[in-house]
């Protein structure tokens, strides 16, 4: 808390003249504790943000692309890849915080998958399955051969479109099992979500941040990014399903 009032006090020291006005694009993974957090930055320090929520496959296309953007947040293999072909500036990565993958069924139905033996009679007693075109959905694959999955599932498999989240699958009754972000499963109305992944078959993204080249208030982004990664917002990123940074 004393660290969180420092970090406030600075950002007071701001003055309004020096104010930018914001734009950042924006992984929903990390949505919740995002909103919370720049709330308090903007009352704080002047500076209006402006977000667009999109999902990993189109931030990939949207950043190379020479859109306007202060700041990008998504998985730190996207941002390392912005960084190395110039789309972003060098040395400006900060770590935000990791997400582990998360369980959700139908409304109505449950079933415990707190153990890899759980999970697995989850999965082989679903009738379709859904999971993300994103970071968690890139684990999924491995998931199932690890648990020796695979051969059984490969024709009940549902991948969603990009930025349409699994849980929509499960309300629409296109599937009984979804996987997805914790962080996006847990906010999630009309499904029954059921946890992360055993500790043992947990896979984490790290979520991180960098400044685009094409950023016109690269100080005040900064000054977001130091913000949004400090050791005193832990409590609001594990609130909404997040393991706080900085990593």
């Amino acid at each position: 808390m004393k660290f969180f009032a420092r970090t406030l006090c600075l950002l007071a020291l701001i003055s309004p003249a020096q104010a930018a006005d914001l734009r950042v694009l924006s992984s929903g993974a990390v949505k919740e504790a995002y909103v919370e957090l720049v709330e308090q930055f903007t009352k704080t320090t002047g500076h209006t943000v402006e977000t667009t929520w999109s999902s990993t496959v189109h931030i990939k296309d949207i950043i190379p692309s020479g859109a306007v953007y202060d700041l990008v947040i998504v998985g730190a293999p996207e941002i390392d890849l912005f960084i190395k072909t110039n789309h972003a500036k060098a040395g400006s990565r900060a770590d935000l915080a990791k997400v582990g993958v998360g369980v959700g069924m139908t409304s109505g139905m449950s079933a415990d998958v707190s153990t890899p033996d759980g999970l697995k009679a989850a999965i082989l007693n679903a009738k379709k399955i859904a999971y993300s075109t994103g970071p968690s959905g890139a684990y999924i694959p491995v998931l199932f051969e690890k648990l020796g999955v695979t051969a059984q599932v490969k024709d009940r498999l549902v991948q969603t479109k990009p930025g349409v989240p699994s849980a929509e699958y499960l309300r629409r009754g296109e599937v009984d099992l979804a996987f997805q972000q914790v962080s996006e499963l847990v906010h999630e109305g009309g499904i029954a979500y059921l946890g992360p992944l055993p500790e043992a078959v947990q896979n984490y993204t790290n979520f991180s941040s960098a400044i685009p080249a094409t950023s016109a208030a690269p100080d005040a982004a900064k000054a977001l990014q130091d913000f949004l990664a400090a050791p005193s917002t832990k409590a609001i990123k594990q609130k909404h399903g997040l393991v706080g940074g900085p990593f």
